[in-house]
């Protein structure tokens, strides 16, 4: 059998937990231990009680972990090995790498896998309005024309001529970044210049986007780098052509294709399925695709077919960041983060989980196996065996997204009613906030926010960001730390999964200004805002930067010397490696909840949480205890505000 490209179809079976694993007396213990999101205990009972396995049960297969691996001493690089070594002395593998150089290899390897990642994503997103613009792409529009002129300014191009024209010639440039020979990136010049010439005269500015993972690729091969620092030093600027390159052009270009988010309501967590329609996910991280579903999806072609099929309508819900970038733009309602996206199947009433890629289990076609679900995946960089493939690109995404509404659809017979269960609560949300919404509901500027921080009725600002880890209780860091930072009047800005537990613990409603401390309460009310604001998909962190360098040219300062700061309590992916890196390499200090795969290392440590901090101006910690993790960061922003005389 063979799907719509031509590619053989795998049959996988339903993973179950044997009978003796599944015990009804321990599941409630179970739940509280897994979760805090009220609608996904109810589902994971569900799923527990009827032995489908999920992440949480893998994770429990997987301990004890492997002592090496956590430290980071175990290289794979080349077929002398592999090697693992472990104490202090003289311990080496077979080549002589000592524990620093494996340690800081792997590390700049993670580093390179998430920035390769993110900016992959920015690079398909431009050349997605490269080929809008040459009428390659029909059903792709510019969206904001506004920011097309802005940005096109910003890179010094002409703006005369009609939009497409502009559009060609920006995107065109931003391709060119991908491999420059000119050697810098040009929104890294958003710094403050002072901030600019520091990391310039550091090494650590990129010089293109690719050449810096490629030259990271290059370094970690054996018998290349073996000075840990330099590797290391070279893990920050990779990530810096991540951050103020590849991640900012995909926010960029997707706000000009798709429009700038703007404040709006919504809602959140698994009870945003409905029972009488026919329910389609959208999971990933790349809009490209997701837009053009939410476009085939309100045909009336579609309404009619799912009314044949006995549904009310089509119910799309988000996942991830492609359910983040459809929340903001559209409002589209979100079912969950990275440790939900098992349990959506699970509810029993999902028609469809239509993918892109990354943070998509390569597990869920077995679990959609135990129900009628059909997992849909869409990008040639991520086949999944068990799913039908359904190949997506600018040109066809239309065509390609009504074929799979129409799968979606005519699967909604097979929906076997007794299994359903859709928990009944889903939470408002106020979401939508990118700079341009914010300035927008502060009058047309960020001075408002200035002034409340140099008043100190808003201490500072922190960033929470990253995805779900089963070695922490789903959300309970974000929602923890979170709850923690606004009761010391600290606003908090988030994206990714961070941000959806936060809107699904209620703290992205403007009654949440009530959990606030009463300076950063009577602030949100007098705004009209949340104490908790979401800002996007993770790609979208880079509006945390743009945000964060727009106040520090605003005060005249530098950015390290905002009272601002980053925090990931449940990371998992490369890709928050990569993030981590380039909010340090910026000069905002990072808390981390998860510690990386560096105690192996002391000097890579002591480098990461101490060293670098005289280069950039900016470190990491590690704390795994939110609420000890929220006093690190307050004692910083308070340092940060008595160094400016605050």
């Amino acid at each position: 059998m063979s799907d719509e490209q031509g590619l053989e179809v795998i049959s996988v079976e339903c993973v179950r937990m044997p009978p003796e694993r599944i015990s009804p007396d321990k599941v409630p213990e179970k739940v509280e231990e897994r979760t805090t999101d009220p609608s996904a205990k109810e589902v994971l009972a569900k799923t527990m009680l009827e032995g489908v396995e999920t992440v949480w049960d893998r994770f429990e297969k997987q301990q004890p972990s492997c002592k090496f691996c956590e430290a980071g001493v175990s290289c794979q690089r080349c077929a002398m090995g592999p090697c693992r070594i472990m104490g202090e002395g003289k311990n080496r593998g077979v080549c002589g790498a000592t524990a620093d150089l494996i340690v800081s290899r792997n590390l700049l390897d993670q580093i390179a896998t998430g920035a390769a990642a993110h900016s992959d994503h920015g690079r398909e997103v431009a050349e997605t309005l490269l080929k809008a613009a040459r009428g390659e792409a029909p059903q792709y529009k510019i969206s904001d024309r506004a920011k097309l002129m802005t940005l096109a300014k910003e890179y010094g191009l002409d703006t005369d001529g009609p939009p497409e024209k502009v559009a060609e010639k920006l995107a065109l440039a931003m391709l060119e970044e991908f491999g420059t020979l000119k050697g810098e990136l040009r929104m890294a010049r958003r710094l403050p210049l002072e901030t600019y010439k520091m990391l310039r005269e550091a090494g650590i500015l990129p010089r293109s986007i690719d050449r810096e993972i490629v030259e990271a690729m290059h370094r970690v091969h054996m018998g290349v780098g073996a000075d840990y620092r330099s590797i290391l030093a070279h893990g920050v600027r990779a990530s810096m052509g991540d951050g103020w390159g590849g991640s900012m052009i995909g926010t960029e270009v997707s706000d000009v294709l798709f429009g700038t988010p703007g404040i709006r309501t919504s809602m959140v967590n698994l009870g945003v399925l409905k029972q009488d329609h026919v329910n389609i996910s959208l999971h990933g991280h790349n809009p490209i695709l997701s837009e053009m579903v939410v476009k085939a999806a309100s045909l009336p072609e579609m309404k009619r077919r799912a009314e044949e099929a006995g549904a009310k309508g089509i119910n799309l819900v988000g996942l991830c960041c492609t359910g983040n970038e459809l929340l903001m733009r559209k409002g589209i309602p979100q079912a969950g983060n990275h440790l939900s996206q098992e349990l959506v199947i699970t509810t029993g009433a999902l028609e469809a989980m239509i993918v892109d890629y990354q943070c998509i289990f390569p597990s869920l076609p077995n679990t959609a196996a135990c129900f009628h679900t059909k997992v849909i995946s869409t990008s040639p960089k991520a086949v999944i065996p068990g799913s039908v493939y359904v190949e997506v690109t600018p040109e066809n995404a239309f065509e390609q997204a009504k074929r799979m509404i129409a799968m979606a659809v005519d699967n909604f017979r097979n929906r076997v009613p007794e299994r359903v269960l859709i928990p009944k609560a889903p939470v408002d949300a106020v979401v939508g906030f990118s700079v341009e919404a914010l300035k927008d509901a502060m009058g047309g500027s960020l001075k408002p926010l200035l002034d409340l921080i140099l008043e100190g009725k808003v201490r500072g600002a922190v960033g929470i960001v990253g995805c779900n880890n089963p070695r922490i209780k789903q959300d309970f860091g974000h929602i923890t730390l979170a709850k923690e930072l606004i009761r010391r009047n600290i606003l908090v800005v988030e994206t990714g999964c961070a941000a959806v537990a936060c809107a699904e613990a209620g703290l992205m409603q403007l009654g949440a200004a009530d959990l606030a401390g009463r300076s950063l309460g009577n602030a949100c009310r007098s705004l009209g805002i949340p104490p908790v604001l979401h800002m996007g998909s993770c790609v979208d962190n880079t509006r945390i930067l743009t945000l964060v360098a727009e106040l520090a040219n605003l005060a005249g300062v530098r950015t390290d010397q905002l009272p601002v700061a980053g925090a990931a309590p449940e990371w998992y992916s490369p890709k928050a490696v990569a993030i981590g890196c380039y909010f340090v390499g910026s000069g905002i200090s990072v808390a981390l909840g998860v510690m990386p795969k560096i105690g192996g290392s002391p000097n890579v440590i002591k480098l990461l949480t101490d060293d670098l901090e005289r280069t950039v101006k900016a470190k990491f910690w590690v704390e795994p205890d939110p609420k000890k993790a929220a006093a690190i960061l307050f004692d910083h922003i308070e340092t940060k505000r008595a160094d400016l005389g605050l």
